[in-house]
C-alpha cells in the first residue's frame, strides 16, 4: 500500500468514552497528511450531546461522506459513532487513509471506507445524497473553492446535512474565500445560520443544518492549537 514506507508521528484523539483513536500523520508531504485544529474540532463536536436523542448517536446507521479527508480523522469518528461512511481524497492520500483505518478498525461500529476524489469531477462513484456531508478545513485556496462547492451541490441531496468546520482566517484573501464560501448556491435553499466572530487562526465550526446549534470553537474543548 502507498505510503506504508513513509515516516509517521502519530496525533492520539482522546474520546469522552472508550478507547482513543490514533491517527498517523507524514513527517513530510501536503497539507492533508497532518491532523489540522479544524478536524479536532469536528470530530470532537461529533461526540457532543447535541447528537444523541435517547442515548442513541444520530449517525447510527446513517451514510456519511467526508471530503478532502486528509488523515482521515473526522471520518473515522463519525464510523466510531456508528455511521457508514466513505472518506474522500486525491489518490496520493488513499494510502495514509487506509493506513489509519486499518489501524482504528478495532473501535468502528458502523463502516468506513475511503474512495478517491477531486472535486470538480464525478461524484457517481460515491453514495448518492448522504445524510451527512463533513468539511474540515477545506475552505483556503481560492482555486479549489468552485470545485469544492460544485462537489457539495452534485453529492448533496434534499435532506443531507452538511457540517463544515473551517480556521477562521484573517490574511490576504481568505476572508473574502470564507464569504464566497458560505454565498455559494450549495447553501440557497437551506436554513439561514450564524457564524461569531472568533479570534484570528482559531478553528469555527458552522452547522449548515441547524441555525440553531451553537457555533463552536478549539476553547470549547480544550484542544492544544499546534
Amino acid at each position: 500500500m502507498e505510503g506504508v514506507n513513509a515516516d509517521y508521528f502519530v496525533r492520539v484523539v482522546e474520546r469522552r468514552a472508550g478507547a482513543e483513536l490514533r491517527i498517523k500523520q507524514r513527517s513530510a508531504g501536503d497539507v492533508g497528511c497532518v491532523v489540522w485544529d479544524a478536524a479536532l474540532v469536528l470530530a470532537k463536536y461529533l461526540e457532543t450531546s447535541a447528537f444523541y436523542r435517547v442515548g442513541l448517536h444520530s449517525f447510527t446507521g446513517k451514510s456519511v461522506v467526508e471530503l478532502g479527508s486528509g488523515t482521515g480523522l473526522v471520518g473515522l469518528m463519525a464510523s466510531v459513532l456508528g455511521a457508514h461512511v466513505t472518506v474522500t481524497d486525491l489518490e496520493e492520500l488513499q494510502g495514509l487513509l487506509n493506513t489509519n483505518i486499518n489501524d482504528n478498525k478495532h473501535l468502528v461500529t458502523g463502516s468506513i471506507q475511503a474512495k478517491v476524489l477531486k472535486w470538480g469531477e464525478s461524484v457517481k462513484h460515491l453514495p448518492p445524497e448522504p445524510d451527512y456531508i463533513l468539511v474540515a478545513d477545506c475552505i483556503y485556496y481560492e482555486q479549489s473553492l468552485e470545485p469544492l462547492l460544485w462537489t457539495m451541490k452534485e453529492l448533496a441531496g434534499t435532506n443531507s446535512c452538511i457540517l463544515c468546520c473551517y480556521e477562521e482566517r484573517t490574511m490576504g484573501n481568505n476572508p473574502k474565500i470564507e464569504i464566497r464560501f458560505f454565498e455559494g448556491s450549495i447553501f440557497t435553499n437551506r436554513p439561514s445560520f450564524g457564524i461569531h466572530a472568533g479570534r484570528p487562526s482559531r478553528p469555527m465550526l458552522a452547522n449548515l443544518c441547524d441555525p440553531c446549534q451553537p457555533t463552536f470553537t478549539a476553547h470549547h474543548f480544550h484542544l492544544p492549537l499546534m
